[in-house]
């Protein structure tokens, strides 16, 4: 009897094996595509961050440069329509890399940006009436080449947490 019930156990083993063998590599299979979406997810969320990153700072840099301009160009008597235009364009891309970034990066990064974006729009503001000749009290182009070299350290203070959070260390 014994070998008679070793047998059946056998056989009833061997039929469960045989039909638990795959649901049992179907879970495996969905688990492992479960992982795999995981991390496509993450590395997409990273793609994503770091190209708002990257436009984030170049506009940012790229507003800072030309404000730069604008106010060499007012002091030399320069400034034309073209630069006019070309400030205006940086002006509304950054502010349109700012407000696309807001859902996707960290906040103390949009800190970062905020801080930079006070001295950048007060220069801005400051180039619009040094170019108009609607001057505030004491306003002058060598004040506000001054004002602005604040921004400096704003704009580097961004890009070192851009890079720490997107891992990048020297």
């Amino acid at each position: 009897m014994t070998a008679a019930i070793t047998a059946m156990i056998t056989a009833v083993a061997g039929v469960l094996g045989t039909l638990f063998a795959p649901m049992l590599a179907q879970r495996l299979t969905a688990r492992q595509r479960a992982e795999e979406a995981r991390l496509a997810g993450e590395q997409r969320k990273f793609e994503e961050r770091r190209a708002h990153y990257t436009a984030m700072n170049r506009a940012s840099r790229q507003f800072h440069t030309l404000l730069k301009d604008a106010l060499h160009r007012i002091r030399d008597g320069v400034y034309t329509e073209q630069e006019r235009a070309q400030l205006e364009e940086a002006r509304l891309d950054h502010r349109d890399r700012y407000a696309e970034a807001q859902m996707i990066v960290p906040e103390r990064i949009l800190q970062a940006s905020r801080d930079l974006n006070r001295v950048l729009a007060s220069t801005d503001a400051a180039v619009k009436r040094l170019d108009r000749g609607l001057v505030l009290d004491g306003e002058t182009v060598a004040r506000t080449l001054e004002s602005l070299s604040a921004a400096s350290p704003f704009l580097d203070t961004m890009r070192e947490l851009m890079r720490e959070d997107l891992g990048v260390s020297d």
